[in-house]
């Protein structure tokens, strides 16, 4: 953990993997939510990164961050996602021919998977979820897409994500969905949020709307 000094009341906090970014992410929430953690405007974890923002003591905290005992990472209690999804996405079959299984596989492997956000960024309400084991990454097209479609579902490296707005592209197109990821309307607006567990769930013709969220692990 290499904390780093940004401006007068910023820190960003290096690590070397992905779940350990997302450990500290849970630490810093829980402590920020119990009163022990000095008071911070944002914490914004990313792939190998946690930024603290508006700290009044940022080299006061570094000092604090060296006693810190911080647990693994336990999802289980945090609340789920289930996303309706077609598997009609026109990347399906040069994902399956990558994994060297049937489009059918290609299914029911993603749909079987257990997912968690693991930080958002790129365009409002874009999670990059994890889960998939690393024999099963993909390459990004070698020449992306002018437009993406709204709904579509991708997937590229180790990260699954679904386009909340149509926009160019090169992730693996696998699927759509009509669930609403970015609601400026809605209450948080975004659907997805760094920790959130997602399951994709098949479904043949045009679904609901919105997913299903489901407060009890599964």
């Amino acid at each position: 953990m290499r904390p780093l000094p940004v401006g007068a009341h910023g820190l960003l906090i290096e690590l070397d993997t992905a779940d350990e970014v997302e450990a500290l992410h849970a630490e810093l929430l829980r402590r920020a939510a119990d009163g022990t953690l000095p008071q911070v405007t944002e914490i914004v974890p990313a792939a190998r990164t946690v930024l603290l923002d508006g700290l009044a003591d940022p080299r006061g905290l570094i000092a604090e961050l060296a006693c810190w005992h911080i647990p693994p990472l336990d999802t289980a209690d945090r609340p789920g996602v289930e996303i309706p999804v077609r598997y009609d996405g026109p990347d399906l079959a040069d994902v399956a021919a990558l994994w060297g299984v049937t489009p059918d596989e290609v299914v029911r492997i993603h749909s079987g998977t257990a997912f968690h956000v693991a930080f958002c960024g790129f365009a409002p309400g874009f999670g990059y979820l994890t889960g998939l084991p690393e024999p099963l990454h993909v390459p990004r097209r070698a020449t992306p897409r002018t437009r993406v479609p709204v709904g579509s579902l991708a997937l590229a490296g180790p990260y699954t994500g679904v386009y909340p707005r149509s926009s160019p592209g090169g992730w693996q197109l696998i699927g759509t969905t009509d669930a609403v990821l970015w609601d400026p309307q809605r209450e948080p607006a975004a659907l997805l949020a760094p920790g959130t567990r997602v399951r994709f769930v098949p479904q043949d013709g045009p679904g609901p709307a919105a997913a299903h969220v489901q407060e009890a692990a599964r």
